[in-house]
């Protein structure tokens, strides 16, 4: 089969994915290969001594929040042993924003790609600033989280058990329509999502201080659709895994060390290079300085087709990360550049309804020499604190250099 017959073949199974929110269940439960001593971080793989410090400090208040450490210390200790074992959220069937960390209590919204039938996760996120995720560790943290995941999860669950399983790809396409681009806006799509929920879990008869406290966190993160968006990008992307011959790019992610790319004809190899740093606006008080490399697994939403790639779309966004409209739209433009095909359902009102560029081409990165685009937030270079400002960043062309070396060796001159 030729690349471009391979391509046609990943290409349709992304494009005709229909990701569905099912159930919101602990990770130990719903996510494959999953353990109790196990924690999942965002990224390619790494060892625990490459990990940044926001990275190893989620792990370490998560694993002793889980019970699997009384303290600091014991927790590095028990995963220096490996009595505590680290994973990739992608190697897992997730991803997760930021650190990306989930443990086997962690709530993970379950996305089902009803055409394919692959499932994807995520998990319910812990609010903006000061989270276990991050490294934070205080009695104001933990109960929270208790509450996160002992009642607001929960109900979720049963809302969607009542009340039936919420179409993410139809959620999405509105909230384009409306100014988000799902990766660091997701205003309009929080919004929906908050109308779907509070219907099904009044229909599932769920506590009334339950349900106002759950329908409050809702409104109040503004960004928790990011969540249901990254997963259901996962659950479409990864139906284009795997297609022998392939050269369309089935995952972008960073660990805060490198930065690793997949490819459908290349199956799960990561081909990394280091991890960049954002450029972008600091909120108040923050500088570069404070500043931790590119991180986390929400790349896949533009790996999807949306988060940066739709810029030209979402004009408020660039108020946060530092650039203009024109600037925008000019990412937008160039990223049909490197793509195989327009978004049969993600469109876009500014560019008269185009569909958004999606299936990136590891060939034509290469002969264009265009990088992706991401728009992303910043994480301060130290545990506890969380997100800084966001911005914009590119991968290192290296990863699509080994990859395309990697593609020429399996599948002779044609890779080239």
């Amino acid at each position: 089969m030729s690349i471009d017959a391979a391509n046609k073949v990943a290409g349709d199974r992304i494009l005709s994915a229909l990701p569905f929110l099912e159930r919101v269940r602990p990770a130990l439960e719903v996510l494959p290969g999953m353990k109790a001593n196990k924690i999942l971080h965002a990224g390619p793989p790494a060892p625990w001594a490459q990990l940044p410090e926001p990275v190893r400090g989620g792990i370490v208040a998560t694993a002793r929040f889980e019970g699997l450490a009384a303290s600091e210390d014991e927790a590095v200790a028990r995963i220096q042993r490996g009595d505590i074992e680290l994973g990739a959220c992608h190697a897992h069937g997730a991803v997760g924003p930021a650190t990306g960390i989930i443990s086997a209590s962690t709530p993970v919204p379950v996305v089902r790609n009803r055409t394919a039938g692959n499932v994807a996760g995520s998990y319910v996120r812990q609010g903006f600033g000061r989270t276990l995720t991050f490294g934070a560790y205080d009695e104001a943290v933990t109960e929270r989280v208790r509450w996160l995941w002992g009642e607001m999860a929960p109900a979720l669950d049963r809302g969607l058990q009542v009340g039936g399983a919420i179409d993410l790809r139809s959620l999405i396409a509105e909230a384009l329509l409306r100014g988000d681009e799902l990766h660091n806006r997701n205003k309009a799509a929080t919004s929906m999502l908050l109308e779907e929920m509070a219907i099904r879990m009044l229909k599932a008869e769920v506590a009334r201080p339950t349900l106002l406290r759950t329908l409050e966190a809702l409104h109040e993160d503004f960004q928790f659709f990011v969540s249901l968006s990254m997963a259901a990008c996962k659950a479409s992307c990864d139906a284009g895994r795997d297609v022998s011959g392939s050269s369309i790019v089935t995952a972008m992610s960073r660990n805060g060390a490198e930065f690793g790319i997949r490819v459908s004809g290349l199956g799960d190899t990561w081909f990394t290079g280091p991890a960049q740093m954002v450029d972008g606006l600091y909120f108040p008080g923050f500088s570069a300085a404070d500043a931790a490399p590119d991180l986390g697994d929400s790349a896949i939403t533009e790996t999807a087709g949306l988060g940066a790639f739709t810029l030209a779309g979402a004009p408020a966004i660039t108020q946060l990360i530092g650039a203009g409209a024109a600037q925008a739209r000019e990412y937008t433009l160039q990223m049909y550049e490197i793509t195989l095909e327009e978004h049969p359902v993600y469109r876009l009102p500014a560019l008269d309804f185009r569909g958004s560029p999606v299936l990136i081409d590891l060939r034509r990165v290469i002969g264009t020499g265009i990088l992706p685009i991401i728009d992303t937030s910043i994480t301060h270079r130290k545990a506890g604190f969380g997100m800084i400002g966001a911005g914009l960043v590119h991968p290192p062309m290296e990863c699509f250099t080994k990859a395309l070396q990697a593609f020429a060796a399996r599948y002779g001159r044609g890779g080239s």
